[in-house]
């Protein structure tokens, strides 16, 4: 399992559909990719949890992922929210 602390980059402006587009990114990996900040923990694979877990710039979250490819992964989503 790895695990990475971040604070997301202005999302809205750099991309079009955030939600859809990091869903899109977590799916493309067979690891399980996690979203946590506070009390609140998501799977980054459903759009529904994305959503509801109300992604801001500004925020700290944390990002975990476990599985066969989860560095890719980690790396991944890291990238995407960190807007690179």
């Amino acid at each position: 399992m790895k695990e990475r602390i971040i604070t997301i980059s202005d999302l809205e402006k750099t991309c079009e559909h955030p939600f859809s587009e990091l869903v899109r990114t977590a799916c493309q990996y067979q690891s399980k990719i996690l979203l946590s900040s506070e009390n609140k923990q998501v799977n980054a694979k459903s759009i529904m949890g994305v959503m509801a877990f109300n992604l801001s710039s500004g925020a700290s979250i944390k990002i975990t992922a476990e599985g066969e490819d989860e560095e890719d992964a980690l790396k991944a989503v890291e990238t995407f929210l960190l807007c690179r």
